[in-house]
């Protein structure tokens, strides 16, 4: 099992300063997430060889590895263009993450749940693209369903990434959008088995709660997506459960440190984590 840090929140640490950085916070692992000067979110990467290639130096240099690469595109989006955009700047981000040496990369469905047979559609053309790229390159891909895609629950997601019938995928819980997903940590890590290979973990609160007035948003009827990636503890999510629920499948992934709520205290809350995932897995039995 792997302990990952999602170092977004020292995403203005120059890139080849952060494993050193990573490293100094007593994690191995990192998870590369968007960065304006690697990989923005959902335009092409900012990276060439040589620049990859002195990254890949710096992390062999502090020992750190990287988990996984996690770019965010509009392949599934409604519009044909981004679509198109979005499997070219992918197909660049596979070659850069094959490169690194790292096997893994996670993301989400995108898309719009409002048009959702439509996004759905636009996913499937994209997955035709990119599946024999991945397989090119030996990467393996990692799908999450996020708040405000076009697929956010939890066991229909496994489901269609059943659907692809490829080894190469498989699914991500992400414990902050706990509630969007249909508030059954157990039940949805239950249902997915072995496809379970990856865990995000921060707090979030329930915004179902007290009758659906936790938040109040305007106008009423507002369709916004409400969560936060907080230090665990901070919110309502159940981690003793989680973890239960890990333990309970024999889950052996990547567990991946991914609070965004605390820049001003980034480095206390990264410690913070690491030390908390930590004791939380030790007390199931679950070693590192």
């Amino acid at each position: 099992m792997k302990l990952s840090l999602d170092p977004y929140m020292f995403r203005h640490v120059p890139m080849l300063e952060l494993p050193g950085l990573v490293a100094d916070l007593g994690y191995q692992w990192l998870e590369l997430s968007p960065r304006d000067d690697f990989l923005p979110f959902f335009n092409h990467p900012r990276v060439d060889d040589a620049r990859v290639a002195a990254f890949k130096a710096e992390l062999a240099a502090t020992g750190v590895g990287v988990s996984s690469v996690l770019p965010l595109y509009k392949w599934s989006g409604p519009d044909e263009d981004d679509r198109q955009a979005a499997v070219r700047y992918w197909k660049r981000a596979i070659r850069i993450t094959a490169e690194l040496g790292v096997d893994v990369m996670n993301s989400e469905f995108n898309g719009r749940p409002e048009q959702a047979a439509r996004s759905e559609s636009q996913f499937w053309r994209s997955m035709e693209e990119l599946l024999p790229v991945f397989e090119a390159e030996g990467v393996r891909l990692v799908l999450e369903p996020h708040p405000d895609d076009f697929e956010e629950g939890g066991r229909a997601a496994i489901d269609l990434i059943r659907g692809i019938n490829s080894p190469l995928v498989s699914f991500l819980y992400c414990a902050p959008h706990t509630f969007h997903l249909g508030n059954d940590a157990p039940g949805i890590i239950g249902y997915a088995g072995d496809l379970l290979t990856n865990v995000h973990v921060a707090d979030s609160f329930d915004h179902t709660g007290s009758s659906g007035l936790r938040y109040i948003v305007n106008p009423p009827g507002s369709t916004v997506r409400v969560h936060q990636h907080l230090d665990i503890g901070q919110g309502e999510v159940d981690f003793d459960e989680l973890f239960e629920s890990l333990a309970a499948v024999g889950f052996d992934g990547t567990v991946t440190a991914c609070v965004f709520a605390w820049e001003e205290r980034a480095r206390d809350s990264s410690t913070f984590m690491r030390e908390k995932i930590t004791d939380l897995l030790m007390k199931q039995g679950m070693q590192l």
